[in-house]
């Protein structure tokens, strides 16, 4: 496999393997501050997608860079519930957005696919975290 990508491309992979990062601690912290047990069970498997794209896309970093991740929280996750769904919300329909971008310039077909699926469940995360808001 050809790994060989643009500058931009290796940035952007950078940033989407600190926002997976940024996002399991805060929905770790999300889980903690939930009312109710059904919105720990729906936030507990978002954030399990986020550690599977977080692998995925650690994975694709170090065979690109050829050298393991050196991920960093970036944003601050709100200490109030409602505001963090409002916060996670944003940021997993930003995501979407920016996934679908990673995948369009992507040449390869692993890294095309992958950023394709992560943006499919971020969407689903984004309806999620919408429907708890109240």
């Amino acid at each position: 496999m050809d790994f060989t990508i643009d500058q931009k491309l290796e940035k952007d992979i950078s940033k989407a393997v600190n926002g997976e990062y940024s996002a399991i601690a805060c929905y770790g912290k999300l889980i903690e501050m939930a009312p109710s047990e059904r919105e720990k069970k729906i936030i507990r498997e978002i954030r399990n997608d986020e550690i599977r794209h977080f692998h995925h896309i650690s994975a694709i970093y170090m065979l690109v860079m050829n050298m393991q991740p050196e991920p960093r929280i970036v944003g601050k996750c709100p200490n109030h519930f409602t505001d963090g769904l409002k916060f996670a919300f944003e940021d997993e329909q930003e995501t979407v957005d920016f996934y679908h971008e990673i995948a369009d310039k992507a040449q390869d077909h692993y890294i095309r696919h992958l950023f394709r699926r992560a943006a499919a469940d971020e969407q689903n995360h984004a309806v999620w975290f919408l429907s708890m808001m109240r």
